[in-house]
């Protein structure tokens, strides 16, 4: 039957209109926008403990800036590790045992 035929096209064609692109919101994606950053601990991978390299991190950007002062460029890659990878609660602590003299690191 023609019309019953016209009647289920019609009907697949107004099912397989794809929608129109005003309807999705749109994202701007430019690069400056983006902030990246350390990913967080993933209890998927206990193996990546980053403990011993957040400490010596540490020590290294305090012993660097011990010998070579609080300029010396090269000493802020070390900060930049630590302040990374180190939990902040955990910088707190050994910024104050440093300043009390209780650190247990050689610096």
């Amino acid at each position: 039957d023609l019309s019953r035929a016209q009647a289920l096209g019609s009907e697949v064609s107004l099912q397989s209109k794809k929608p129109e692109l005003a309807s999705f919101p749109r994202v701007s994606m430019s690069t400056d926008q983006i902030q990246l950053g350390t990913a967080k601990f993933d209890a998927r991978f206990p193996n990546t403990n980053q403990t011993k390299n957040c400490w010596q991190n540490y020590v290294d950007f305090h012993k660097c800036t011990k010998a070579k002062g609080e300029d010396f460029e090269p000493c802020q890659y070390f900060k930049k590790v630590y302040a990374s990878l180190c939990p902040v609660a955990w910088v707190e602590e050994w910024d104050s045992q440093r300043e009390e003299g209780t650190f247990a690191g050689k610096i």
